[in-house]
């Protein structure tokens, strides 16, 4: 699963950064910046002819009918953003996510994953007791990342933290939820495929 934004795709070309990030494996692609009328016009046609999962988001404040075909044209799984405002570490869950959470499911069956402030085992556990089949879980991870003292340490770290978010989830995740750790981190092949810099590899405790 990659999240990127729209600038960087359009500045490769929408049909040379598909078929790239194919290549080193991405299966799901989630571009947060683009509308959801703009994604059928923009790169909709581009995914499906890498065979890429594109995910769309939802969020507390879109209408319900907006909500549904959303939930109808997202692929691999429908993401919830639990709150408004900026992303990072928050300290409880919205409990308007519950509803929502509901909503969603009434319009569909595909997974409901929540995202946005979720950082603690405490927080997959109660969006999973609401009904979600997942979490997204970003900023956590890259404090982690951050202040480990190797790469081979934060990975380690990463997989500890991803297995303790795991379980506190229901049983009923489905298991193509689950996020596959890689052991050797390939800085120099995602470097090398695309010719403009998407990654702060310093910033992050990768380098």
């Amino acid at each position: 699963m990659l999240l990127t934004y729209h600038k960087p795709v359009l500045d490769v070309g929408i049909g040379v950064f598909m078929s790239t990030i194919k290549s080193v494996g991405v299966h799901g692609l989630l571009v947060p910046d683009i509308s959801f009328e703009e994604t059928a016009i923009a790169i909709r046609d581009a995914t499906l002819h890498q065979k890429i999962e594109l995910v769309l988001l939802t969020k507390p404040d879109t209408p319900t009918e907006r909500m549904k075909a959303i939930a109808e044209a997202s692929q691999g799984f429908v993401y919830l953003i639990s709150s408004k405002g900026v992303t990072g570490p928050h300290s409880t869950v919205n409990s308007q996510v519950q509803d929502l959470i509901r909503k969603i499911k009434e319009a569909t069956t595909k997974p409901v994953v929540v995202g946005f402030g979720l950082s603690k085992p405490e927080h997959a556990k109660q969006v999973g007791e609401w009904g979600a089949d997942g979490v997204i879980v970003g900023s956590a991870l890259v404090r982690l990342l951050g202040e480990a003292k190797s790469p081979e340490e934060g990975l380690k770290e990463l997989e500890t933290f991803g297995k303790s978010l795991k379980a506190a989830l229901p049983v009923r995740v489905p298991s193509q939820l689950s996020v596959a750790l890689p052991k050797v981190w390939d800085r120099e092949k995602i470097k090398r495929s695309f010719h403009f810099k998407t990654v702060d590899f310093k910033i992050a405790g990768l380098e």
